[in-house]
């Protein structure tokens, strides 16, 4: 079992940046590909970001170039550097980690689930 514990969320304005954190403990996740995925007021769950075992990264069109996504893994912690957020950004945030895959990008790919933290972006 894997245990995410997510933080960093908050309220900014347009244009500001928030890191998210997203720590693991339990079994361990290296090796895991690891992501994030967000949820916004009256939409489905979406992927955001992900982060393979060997550290390589993709990210959804809608982030690319303004969201980083990197790991630590003597701190099992998950982080998503999100920069020029934007109102369309509000949402609450989920990290997850998945035994299979290198790039999983659909929901049903992830085996562990955070609870969440929510970002809100004020124009």
């Amino acid at each position: 079992q894997v245990q995410l514990v997510e933080s960093g969320g908050g309220l900014v304005q347009a244009g500001d940046s928030l890191r998210l954190s997203c720590a693991a403990s339990g079994r361990t996740v290296i090796g895991l590909a690891m992501g994030w995925f967000r949820q916004g007021p009256g939409k489905e769950r979406e992927f955001v970001a992900v982060i393979s075992g060997g550290g390589s990264t993709y990210y959804a069109d809608s982030v690319k170039g303004r969201f980083t996504i990197s790991r630590d893994n003597a701190k099992a912690t998950v982080y998503l550097q999100m920069n020029s957020l934007k109102p369309e950004d509000t949402a609450k945030y989920y990290c997850a980690a998945a035994t299979r895959g290198t790039w999983p990008r659909r929901q049903a790919e992830y085996d562990y689930w955070g609870q969440g933290t929510q970002v809100t972006v004020s124009s």
